[in-house]
């Protein structure tokens, strides 16, 4: 297994030592940037850390990008490691879509080191099947970025968001289409291959599931199946948000969290 040092940023009270630490990770295709409405405020009560998947980020800020394809595993090791050479023994963890994923394999693998955990619109099987993730892995390390830029952002917004909201969409598909396609195959073969279910019963650490109504990338069910499957979860579902429900909807998913995690503390 490849040592991966990620890139990193930390916010809000790093000069504290004793500070409770957050750590936000990312959607597949998008940088630790997709959390800017929420860092304000969550910075307040943490150490937040934000970190990037293996090949994405800004250009002169990404994670390295090793020959995929990658597993959860290694996904879930990197960030052990992150938070090893940080000093970080135990952290809150709140991750979107592939950043969920990685953050069930962490509580439920390394429950050591989570004190409690947000999972936002994660399914638990790939979704819509493992071959389409297979199929796209395949779309980009053979043409890029670019052909899937028009069939995937459409996913992560609804449709009242996308037109009333050009530029924030805009801002978004940039982040996609800095995206490493190797990162990103990697990252989709590692949604192809995974299996969450079996991992839920393991997980102890307080849990706060969170759906966006009208996400279509990880519908509501996903995150109903999520809760009952980990003991004393609780799920929120955010009315007229999708796939990127914490973007899109900030307000009640930002409270939703701090409420969570200022809870579990």
């Amino acid at each position: 297994m490849p040592d991966v040092k990620l890139a990193v940023t930390i916010d809000g009270a790093q000069h504290a030592p004793d500070a409770p630490v957050l750590v936000l990770a990312n959607p597949i295709g998008t940088t630790m940037g997709i959390w800017r409405h929420q860092v304000p405020v969550l910075s307040r009560y943490f150490r937040v850390i934000r970190f990037e998947h293996r090949g994405h980020g800004v250009p002169g800020a990404q994670s390295p990008a090793p020959r995929g394809p990658y597993s959860m595993a290694e996904l879930g090791a990197d960030v052990l490691g992150l938070l090893s050479a940080l000093g970080v023994e135990r952290a809150a963890f709140a991750g979107v879509s592939l950043g969920g994923m990685v953050g069930i394999w962490l509580a439920a693998n390394a429950p050591e080191r989570i004190s409690s955990l947000a999972v936002i619109c994660a399914a638990l099987v790939p979704l819509p099947s493992a071959q389409s993730w297979r199929d796209r892995a395949a779309t980009v390390r053979g043409g890029g970025m670019e052909p899937i830029v028009d069939t995937v952002v459409p996913r992560w917004f609804t449709p009242a968001f996308l037109a009333a909201c050009p530029g924030e969409v805009a801002g978004v598909a940039g982040m996609l289409r800095a995206t490493s396609p190797a990162g990103y195959a990697g990252c989709g073969d590692a949604i192809a291959a995974m299996d969450l279910r079996p991992l839920l019963p393991a997980i102890k650490a307080p849990t706060l599931v969170i759906s966006g109504a009208e996400d279509l990338a990880a519908p509501p069910p996903q995150g109903a199946l999520t809760a009952r499957g980990i003991k004393d979860s609780r799920l929120t579902v955010i009315r007229g948000a999708s796939h990127f429900a914490h973007f899109q909807a900030p307000g009640p998913v930002t409270n939703a969290l701090v409420t969570h995690f200022q809870a579990a503390r």
